[in-house]
């Protein structure tokens, strides 16, 4: 099976969700099995660190 693609417009939900404490696993479940790897390096800024991370999470995104 092959990993998604990280897109630009993927990134400001990833930021949101990371700054909320929102586990790795909930986000690559989000994204059909995106890679940690990607969302680390989201994370780190070493992907996309200008864009700014969402001001509000998608109404479908999984929440506790």
């Amino acid at each position: 099976m092959k990993d998604p693609v990280l897109t630009p417009e993927m990134v400001p939900v990833i930021k949101l969700a990371r700054k909320l404490k929102i586990p790795y696993s909930w986000i690559s479940a989000y994204y059909n099995g995106l890679n940690f790897g990607r969302i680390a390096d989201v994370v780190k800024g070493r992907r996309f660190p200008t864009i700014p991370p969402a001001t509000a999470l998608p109404a479908d995104f999984p929440s506790a």
